[in-house]
């Protein structure tokens, strides 16, 4: 797993106590226990929470993070519509449009 830095990248000056647990414990300790879960899987995860309280800025920094983690278009298409029914349509239609961006290097057209 590459070190992250992304609390400090962008929260560094403002907040460094953030910042540090952000990349030293959220990510340094939980996110690499991988052999209790996969990256994949807390990638899958961290979208359907993400997409469940409508908190687009940070799931689309999680799709790209997701698929650096092996998700597919198809995987995380399947994720938001199982989700839909459970988090809310309108939440399931802004996440296609993050999916579309993520995943536009892909042979994706709209939806």
């Amino acid at each position: 797993m590459e070190k992250q830095t992304a609390g400090r990248n962008n929260l560094g000056e403002l907040a460094p106590k953030f910042a540090e647990l952000n990349d030293d414990v959220l990510f340094g300790e939980v996110w690499s226990r991988e052999d209790k879960l996969s990256l994949r899987d807390r990638s899958m995860i961290t979208i359907s929470a993400l997409m469940a309280q409508g908190l687009f800025p940070q799931l689309k920094s999680h799709l790209i993070l997701g698929k650096k983690h092996g998700i597919t278009k198809e995987e995380v298409v399947e994720i938001v519509t199982q989700l839909a029914f459970y988090c809310g349509w309108p939440k399931a239609w802004s996440t296609f449009s993050l999916i579309q961006e993520v995943y536009s290097d892909e042979e994706y057209n709209k939806l």
